[in-house]
């Protein structure tokens, strides 16, 4: 399912604390991101459309809540980013990073433990 950025906020919002009525949507991400109140509701009507996230009544109000666990997302973009740039080859992306920026000595012994423990399995 393809969420775009705009609609990433909300969804992280929901994934921080759902469920979530309209207005507590409104003001977690609202104001970060310079939107109104109509620009929030149009993102959660397009999430609701796509099937990322249910709406309920409970005690007269409106909840919403993801339909997506957020390391499901993670991982399906991340899959999505390998394969558009890298050809879905992992050590490349991570050629390509670990050259843009150095690595901290605590980032480079925590790549050292996962390919260790990658090994082991």
């Amino acid at each position: 399912m393809a969420v775009t950025e705009a609609e990433r906020h909300v969804m992280e919002a929901l994934w921080a604390g759902e469920p979530l009525s309209p207005d507590e949507l409104v003001r977690a991400v609202a104001p970060a991101q310079g939107w109104g109140e109509a620009t929030v509701k149009t993102l959660v009507n397009r999430l609701l459309k796509k099937g990322a996230i249910a709406s309920r009544r409970a005690d007269g109000r409106t909840l919403y809540a993801p339909l997506v666990a957020r390391d499901e997302y993670v991982t399906a973009e991340s899959q999505g980013l390998l394969d558009r740039l890298f050809g879905g080859e992992l050590a490349p992306m991570v050629a390509h990073f670990a050259r843009r920026r150095a690595l901290s000595d605590e980032e480079k012994a925590r790549l050292r433990r996962l390919l260790d423990e990658l090994d082991r399995e």
